[in-house]
């Protein structure tokens, strides 16, 4: 990947922005001018945010492992010196009580922003999110909820993290009702979509790709403004096959799709990014329009969320199929740590899964 390919990638998209502070993401509104606009990558994107949150809600607390000196990927500098360690501060290492405290704060009215340091360090908090944060308003017949939580982590490949540090776990949590799933491609998408999910009503889980963290690079508004959740964005229009991804996989389909554009294949770029719930109608309108679909996720292939998008099409779009659905994806193995190049769906695996589709 190229810093270049991602600063062509974000620098031209237009975001809905909102100024109401406390709205859930379903009211957004306005569309932000170019003026007041700086040049971001993704982790300092992700910093701005937080400030945004913190400055705005004297009930917003951010906490984990490591915050309060900036974290290991500095999402999180120089957030205690301003706002003091009681909202910004670090916790023991044990996910299942950094979720459960985050749980207890948001049930009692607060913003609750959690940092899961590794999102392949998550799975000692899966009870207390999936049996816990998830279901405390249905348990409760809404009375109770703890919608104020956000739990934050890194996650995917970073060119080196092998299989404890580079994992995708985006589908199991996207099995579960009661909690969000959201994943920014760029800069931009981060900012305004970090601060739809620390305002939603109901607990998000929000993966940010730490490849781009340093890597994409973005013109993005200095001013606070919101991205609507639950709605896909169809970043390149085409008539011939429909693409769909999400976080630091958009850049590397954008590139097959400029490769495919040169042997005159038309193709659809749609960013998802919340994958629970998702927006089957943008994709079921593209599909029904180009009559073919692929998939393309870091995930392994088996049980990747790719699998649902693909049932789902296919019940509603089966009529208008004019070949399977192609799903590129990562392989049914641990992440690999020098056979990683092997792992990854590339853009010419991507390429080529674009092109026998066509073929079909």
């Amino acid at each position: 990947m190229s810093s270049n390919c991602f600063k062509r990638f974000g620098g031209k998209w237009v975001s809905l922005v909102s100024h109401r502070p406390f709205s859930t993401s379903s009211s957004i509104q306005n569309v932000p001018s170019d003026q007041g606009l700086k040049s971001l990558n993704l982790f300092s994107a992700i910093n701005q945010a937080l400030h945004i949150a913190l400055d705005s809600d004297p009930r917003a607390y951010v906490f984990g492992e490591d915050v309060s000196f900036g974290g290991v990927f500095r999402c999180t500098t120089g957030l205690a010196d301003r706002f003091g360690k009681s909202r910004v501060f670090n916790t023991p290492l044990c996910e299942q009580g950094i979720i459960g405290f985050g749980i207890g704060l948001a049930a009692m009215g607060n913003r609750a922003i959690a940092e899961i340091q590794f999102a392949d360090y998550i799975y000692p908090a899966f009870d207390q999110i999936v049996n816990e944060a998830a279901k405390f308003r249905y348990r409760s017949g809404n009375q109770f909820n703890c919608g104020g939580l956000t739990i934050r982590a890194p996650y995917g490949a970073v060119g080196h993290g092998g299989h404890y540090h580079s994992q995708s776990p985006e589908a199991f949590f996207c099995h579960v009702p009661g909690i969000k799933v959201v994943i920014p491609r760029s800069p931009r998408q981060a900012k305004g979509l970090l601060l739809s999910c620390i305002r939603d009503p109901n607990p998000v889980v929000f993966f940010e790709p730490k490849w781009l963290y340093r890597l994409a690079v973005e013109e993005v508004p200095e001013d606070e403004y919101m991205l609507p959740l639950s709605e896909a964005e169809v970043v390149r229009q085409g008539s011939d096959i429909t693409l769909v991804g999400w976080g630091a996989q958009l850049s590397i389909m954008e590139q097959a799709c400029l490769d495919a554009e040169k042997e005159g294949i038309s193709c659809e770029l749609i960013d998802l990014k919340t994958l629970i719930p998702w927006d089957r109608e943008t994709v079921e309108a593209s599909v029904k329009k180009t009559g073919r679909l692929l998939i393309s996720h870091e995930a392994p292939v088996t049980g990747g969320f790719g699998a649902e998008i693909s049932a789902s099409i296919v019940e509603r779009c089966f009529s208008r199929l004019e070949a399977p659905v192609a799903r590129v994806c990562g392989l049914d193995t641990p992440f690999p740590l020098v056979f990683e190049p092997f792992y990854m769906p590339n853009k010419n695996k991507i390429l080529d899964a674009i092109k026998s589709t066509i073929d079909y």
